[in-house]
């Protein structure tokens, strides 16, 4: 008998495709949901070719078991698990207490992530947290395993990380992959999609990080998609999580075939074939009430049909997004990608606005520290900072920056890096780092419709002056909340702010 792989050694063997399997812990600590984890974990753990089980953290933004509690009997029962670790509800110290327990329970893997926006709690709506991106959390966890941070024992936490290929504008696309460059810089040790069933975005991904030489492993995501929970994607009321128009209707036209069941769980086994095909390292298999047998039937058809997954791939995830965004020029043989991007220069127009050029002039002569003005600046910001003149400065900063900005008075300032958009303010989830993955269309997770992502109006923007690329390159520290309510002029100017953070 093959013997089990951790998920680690399963990436790095060219020969095999590591298989995980999603479970949700569910609401409750004794609850229908934790035994049915419990009992397959336990069938998990005895099928060698089930590398890890992956636990969820409170998806869809509602309270549930830890992922911790869970992962913890899974690993006793003799199967890996694979954590979901998400920043959403925790503040930086409150996760670094979590990878401390996590490393004493011999926890190595994490799947990193900023998570769904919280709603539903006891007397209302939780309070976002989001002290912390993926990439911050990511950065985190890397200086833990070379004891960088602390003069602490290492740990050994595999950690990866998530990209979201299904997008349908170019801004949206453009920035997931921007951000998936900060999160393999900052030592994500593998990527997982997020859920869709176009085969083209598959390949893309593949052919990106190819043609960026990221050189990350890559594991696809497979969802066992039934009507009711493919009617809430095709909503986006499941964020991130794609399901088309022309998907929708099939399941609709199998809702009445006596083997739907069957059909949801041969569509999860061709998509396997298709991620094989296309030279994935693994598959992540997730779905309602999923059981071992249906794992393993996804398993086993997927390897028969691997031989035609091309033919699979065409006629079975040829479900685009309208007047969706490809990175590559579209292969006209098979239908997926060639290894030639389009040409942006003329798809989506830039748009950079009248408000970003002036501070980008005002920036360039009195902030930048090649400024000409700089030198003066610092000095009076230096005069300032030790005189009665500090708090009426600070308050006049605020007001300013309030009317023109949005500012939230984090004292740490990174709207210039950011086409002078304020992530603290105008990002639900305060991102620094790029883009999250619940947006759709252009649209921001939480106000669908009426806010579009900061980081679409951060694209464009740049776009209009070329300077588009320089979102991949500029990672940004997590704000010091010591300095709330402190002035960020003056913060930059006597070097407290960011620049001079560590990390």
């Amino acid at each position: 008998m093959t013997a089990k792989l951790s998920l680690k050694a399963a990436l790095a063997e060219p020969t095999q495709l590591s298989v995980t399997w999603e479970l949700v812990p569910g609401r409750g600590a004794r609850e229908k949901a934790q035994e049915h984890l419990v009992r397959m974990a336990e069938l998990a753990a005895k099928d060698a070719r089930i590398n890890a089980v992956t636990i969820t953290d409170n998806p869809s933004g509602k309270s549930a078991i830890t992922a911790y509690a869970m992962a913890v009997e899974a690993k006793r029962l003799g199967i890996d698990p694979l954590v979901h670790f998400t920043t959403k509800d925790r503040n930086r110290n409150a996760l670094e207490s979590e990878l401390y327990a996590l490393d004493r329970a011999d926890i190595e893997n994490l799947l990193v992530m900023t998570g769904d926006y919280p709603v539903q709690g006891y007397a209302g709506n939780a309070k976002p947290v989001f002290d912390f991106d993926a990439v911050h959390a990511l950065r985190l966890i890397a200086k833990m395993n070379d004891s960088t941070y602390s003069k602490l024992t290492p740990t050994h936490f595999f950690a990866g990380a998530v990209v979201s290929p299904f997008k349908s504008t170019e801004a949206e696309t453009m920035a997931q992959y921007y951000k998936l460059h900060k999160k393999v810089a900052s030592s994500a040790g593998f990527i997982i999609t997020q859920l869709g069933y176009d085969a083209r975005k598959f390949d893309e991904v593949k052919k990106y990080v190819t043609l960026n030489n990221l050189a990350v492993p890559l594991i696809g995501n497979i969802f066992v998609l039934s009507l009711p929970v493919a009617r809430l994607m095709n909503k986006n009321l499941i964020p991130g999580c794609v399901v088309t128009d022309s998907l929708l209707a099939r399941l609709e036209e199998e809702a009445v075939d006596s083997n739907k069941k069957e059909l949801q769980l041969l569509r999860a086994a061709r998509q396997y074939a298709v991620l094989k095909g296309l030279q994935y390292d693994g598959v992540n298999i997730g779905g309602h009430g999923l059981g071992y047998d249906d794992v393993r039937f996804i398993m086993e058809k997927g390897e028969e049909l691997s031989a035609n997954w091309q033919d699979i791939a065409a006629a079975e995830f040829n479900h685009p997004q309208a007047d969706g965004f490809y990175f590559f020029e579209k292969d006209a043989a098979t239908g997926l990608n060639t290894c030639q991007p389009v040409d942006r220069s003329r798809t989506t127009p830039g748009r950079s606005s009248l408000k970003q050029s002036l501070m980008d002039k005002v920036h360039a002569l009195a902030f930048d520290q090649k400024a000409p003005l700089h030198p003066v600046n610092r000095a009076i910001a230096g005069y300032i900072d030790k005189s009665w003149l500090k708090q009426p400065f600070t308050m006049a900063e605020y007001i300013t920056k309030t009317m023109t900005n949005e500012c939230r008075f984090c004292g740490d300032c990174a709207m210039h890096e950011l086409g002078f958009i304020c992530p603290m303010s105008q990002c639900p989830k305060q991102q620094r780092n790029g883009a999250c993955g619940g947006s759709r269309d252009g649209w921001c997770e939480v106000y669908p419709g009426k806010r579009k992502c900061i980081y679409v109006r951060m694209y464009e923007g740049f776009k209009g002056t070329g300077r588009e690329e320089r979102m991949k390159e500029k990672y940004m520290p997590p704000c010091n909340w010591e300095l709330y309510r402190t002035s960020s002029w003056l913060n930059y100017f006597n070097d407290r702010d960011y620049n001079h953070n560590k990390d």
